[in-house]
């Protein structure tokens, strides 16, 4: 439990699914997406933002460290990355942390044309979860449920809002 999965080859246009292109799509933690349509190594977003780490949504568990990206790894097509504060490489991910993750990343790839683009500078003004200026992320705050299976009675169902 822990992993964010979401897939983004076809879009919804007008009720029938068009194909897409994959990118590799990074979610900044204030809720923009900035999509790469063509790999480029993650100092090229790095140097945007300087005091953030990126890791893959696939890298991501409860109560486990966010492990980071090495700059000169290219960034695959087709893989959704997370801007994180470098702050957040001194605690574990909690719950309440890929909760958030996962509904920022659902709305920023539900509507992707609507999204807020990243500027030029990638960067915006933000606070860690102590609310201490880290420049350029914001930390996820509050507690959200996307589809999370629970027991709930008899037998499991699944809970999707």
């Amino acid at each position: 439990m822990g992993n964010i999965c979401a897939s983004s080859q076809f879009t919804s246009n007008g009720g029938r699914l068009v194909n897409r292109s994959p990118t590799a799509k990074i979610i900044h933690l204030d809720g923009n997406l900035q999509e790469l349509r063509h790999p480029v190594q993650a100092t090229h977003v790095l140097s945007q933002n300087p005091n953030c780490f990126l890791c893959t949504s696939e890298s991501m568990d409860v109560d486990s460290y966010a492990p980071q990206v090495s700059e000169d790894e290219e960034l695959q097509l087709g893989q959704i990355y997370f801007l994180m504060p470098l702050s957040q490489t001194k605690s574990p991910l909690s719950l309440q942390d890929l909760c958030s993750l996962a509904i920022k990343a659902s709305a920023a790839l539900a509507n992707p044309l609507n999204a807020r683009r990243v500027a030029s500078s990638g960067r915006s003004p933000a606070s860690d979860r102590n609310g201490q200026n880290v420049g350029a992320c914001k930390v996820p705050t509050g507690i959200d449920i996307v589809g999370m299976e629970t027991r709930v009675g008899r037998g499991n169902q699944r809970l999707e809002l």
